[in-house]
């Protein structure tokens, strides 16, 4: 039995170090290829989804032809190629670096999708309350720099192919950075921390006015006047409830609501 595992394992080995081996060829060979073909074999490895194989060709190829149409393709991949490896901080040097060479490359329009793009799915961003993790012990930045980034795209850019996904992309974000204040509100009315709450109610009205978690900031609101005793406050916010929400079910069942990112 250990034999057969011995034997198992060294083929695994073998396999691995001829894998090497042969990626180590293809690129001591490279230092002899045109640019069109460090390009293509760089393709086919971003393809395959050999995304550090692929890192490493665009970068020989830019080094190599540095002037070229070539060189600024590769600088361009390069930065797709860290944001399909998960490499977050490199992939966003990577566009930032290209937009500050390139600002008017045909491109540059992708490059800001991608800035939003990698910052709209890292895993410390927006989606992550949906854990168990609480809200408030986040940090939103990542929501916030990939909402501005779609928004700078669809500004500059509104004819841009990938401007219409930003734009659905940024309604999301906002219901997520109001949803975000709104959490924060919440944790301070569960502490009785009512001045805090209320003013975290307001900046999410006031920032955010048409997200689905405007409904529940408002009544946040209402509760906090309620307990700090500012009763005219209160019932100017019952007032702007109603005539907005008046079929709210908070108003049944207390405060309790379907969160908000089921709805979409």
């Amino acid at each position: 039995m250990h034999i057969k595992i011995l034997k198992l394992f060294s083929f695994i080995l073998t396999l691995s170090l001829a894998g090497c081996g042969i990626f180590g060829d293809k690129v001591e060979d490279s230092k002899s290829w045109p640019a069109e073909k460090l390009y293509a074999e760089a393709k086919d490895e971003l393809s395959s989804g050999s995304y550090e194989r692929a890192v490493q060709l665009f970068e020989k190829l830019e080094s190599r032809f540095p002037f070229g149409t070539y060189a600024q393709q590769a600088q361009l991949e390069i930065a797709y190629a860290h944001y399909k490896q998960g490499d977050q901080v490199q992939a966003l040097a990577s566009v930032d670096r290209f937009i500050k060479l390139h600002p008017n490359h045909a491109n540059v329009d992708y490059m800001y999708y991608l800035r939003g793009l990698i910052n709209f799915n890292d895993d410390m961003g927006f989606l992550s309350f949906v854990a168990n993790q609480d809200i408030t012990e986040r940090d939103p930045k990542a929501t916030r720099d990939s909402f501005d980034a779609f928004k700078e795209l669809a500004s500059q850019f509104p004819n841009s192919k990938y401007t219409p996904d930003a734009v659905i992309r940024m309604k999301y974000l906002v219901n997520a950075l109001a949803q975000y204040d709104l959490h924060v509100a919440k944790y301070y009315l569960r502490r009785n921390a009512y001045l805090a709450a209320a003013n975290r109610a307001q900046s999410a009205i006031k920032e955010y006015p048409d997200a689905p978690a405007i409904e529940e900031a408002l009544f946040v609101l209402m509760k906090a006047y309620d307990a700090m005793g500012m009763t005219d406050l209160r019932d100017d916010t019952n007032r702007v409830f109603l005539k907005n929400f008046p079929h709210s079910e908070l108003l049944v069942t207390g405060g309790v609501k379907k969160p908000w990112w089921k709805i979409f």
